[in-house]
């Protein structure tokens, strides 16, 4: 086992590995995942120090939960630290009237958004049970930002939803101990600057936007975070695709094929790496943590060569000078910190 690095979420005291592992794409995303890859990719994270399991009901309709479960409730409980999400309920549905967008496979169930008190409350116990472990660390509101609901007027109807009903929910579970950490699991920075300034979250999981590739929220988001000690665990470090591939023809960026502009600054930062003999992916991966309140990088996988490839890609060592020279030739914004 890789010994990872660990950070603390916030004031909770709960300290999780700078590498963790994000299962999205075992709810099939793309594919559909043979039952044994899936499982074994699980326990070549537990396996590498990769000791940071996130999840959500979304991710193939129950399907990823399943699977995370099955194969952490083999191990001692203190052993990993698990996060989930609320949000959505899944509502048991004949297949052939499912809609499952982005999955190829799943289970045969269709999500309903419900950000309600009592349908947080509810959607808390039946990720238990779908997990089959009897303790959640993190509980994250789920995608309540315009990118998942399509118009202002919805994101705002949902938001308000979200902070009287599902945070009110979570805050009383933080209280009572059950959960060491709550927050807000989102692909936007204007609803974390919002829920920071109106309730008192301990983390949020923010995929895509502070990144090798964009750095946002330097300016406002992450003063507030050190402001009330809030922390940071990013998905999409390599925003969909296109800094662990690199500009080839077809690279995703943002769950699409990434535009012409996109493309050429990725070829510039690649460059600069190849100068300095460090993987894109590598800088991609690490390149976050120069943020002290980002607390881990939760990359997904979707085979076990590819967690080894993430702790390589985490443990390689990376110049000072690459960080200097991305700067120098305008690939960094102002006032990033480069990690190390």
């Amino acid at each position: 086992m890789t010994e990872l690095a660990t950070r603390e979420i916030g004031t909770t005291g709960l300290a999780v590995p700078v590498l963790g592992f994000g299962s999205a794409p075992l709810g099939d995303i793309y594919e559909k995942i043979p039952e044994e890859r899936a499982l074994a990719t699980v326990q070549t994270a537990y396996d590498s120090g990769c000791r940071l399991f996130d999840t959500a009901p979304l991710y193939g309709y129950g399907l990823s939960e399943h699977r995370v479960g099955h194969v952490l409730r083999r191990q001692p409980r203190d052993s990993y630290v698990l996060s989930t999400k609320v949000g959505r309920w899944l509502k048991p549905t004949p297949p052939e009237q499912i809609d499952r967008g982005q999955w190829a496979g799943g289970l045969n169930m269709q999500p309903v958004y419900d950000y309600s008190y009592d349908g947080t409350m509810r959607e808390v116990e039946h990720s238990l049970q779908r997990l089959g472990i009897e303790r959640i660390d993190i509980l994250f509101i789920h995608d309540v930002d315009i990118w998942t609901h399509g118009t202002r007027e919805a994101y705002e109807q949902r938001y308000k939803e979200a902070v009287e009903g599902a945070f009110r929910a979570l805050a009383e579970l933080r209280a009572q101990g059950v959960v060491n950490a709550i927050g807000m699991g989102v692909n936007e920075i204007e609803p974390c600057k919002r829920l920071a300034t109106d309730a008192d979250p301990d983390v949020f999981l923010l995929a895509g936007r502070y990144t090798l590739l964009e750095q946002n929220g330097l300016d406002d988001l992450m003063p507030l975070a050190r402001q009330k000690k809030f922390s940071f665990l990013l998905g999409g470090p390599f925003n969909s695709g296109i800094l662990a591939t690199g500009p080839v023809e077809g690279a995703k960026y943002n769950y699409k094929p990434a535009p012409p502009e996109i493309l050429e600054r990725v070829r510039r930062i690649e460059a600069v790496c190849q100068r300095h003999a460090v993987p894109l992916a590598a800088a991609a991966i690490q390149f976050p943590l120069g943020l002290a309140e980002v607390a881990s990088i939760i990359p997904g996988a979707v085979k076990p060569e590819e967690v080894q490839a993430n702790v390589r890609l985490m443990t390689q060592r990376i110049p000072a000078d690459l960080w200097a020279e991305l700067r120098h030739e305008g690939l960094l914004r102002e006032g990033s910190p480069a990690p190390g």
